[in-house]
């Protein structure tokens, strides 16, 4: 049962994650709370997922014209560090301090869009693509 619900559990952060959403947010919480694992594995885990998620995601993407290049070091590099730096703490870390600051960040995260969704769009503030082959509209 447990190797199912691990399937539907990458089933469903991979459809999040092919989305630009960031499928750890569901995965990291399904693999505790249903299958039982820890914190640091079930986030252990999630980063081993995302490695072949995001090389296909981003694929289909610059695929779409759907990337700038300029970006790329502005916000890689200093994410590399970050993700350096915080992952030597987070190996650190005591399992349940680990699981409190996820919840938190998931907490501020649905509240924040919570929030968004009573406001003004902001899709004008979003850059402009040179280039869309995908002309799909789901919303």
């Amino acid at each position: 049962m447990e190797m199912i619900i691990s399937a539907l559990a990458g089933a469903a952060g991979g459809a999040l994650g092919g989305m630009g959403m960031g499928g750890g947010t569901l995965l990291i919480p399904i693999l505790t709370m249903l299958c039982g694992f820890s914190q640091h594995f079930a986030q252990g885990v999630n980063l081993v997922a995302f490695i072949p998620m995001s090389a296909v995601s981003l694929a289909i993407h610059a695929k779409n014209g759907l990337l700038r290049p300029s970006y790329f070091l502005t916000i890689a590099l200093p994410a590399a560090v970050m993700s350096v730096v915080t992952s030597l703490i987070a190996v650190n870390l005591a399992g349940g301090c680990l699981r409190t600051a996820f919840g938190v960040f998931l907490i501020i995260i649905g509240i924040y869009q919570f929030i968004n969704i009573f406001s003004p769009s902001k899709k004008d503030k979003l850059p402009v693509f040179e280039r869309r082959r995908n002309k799909w509209k789901m919303c």
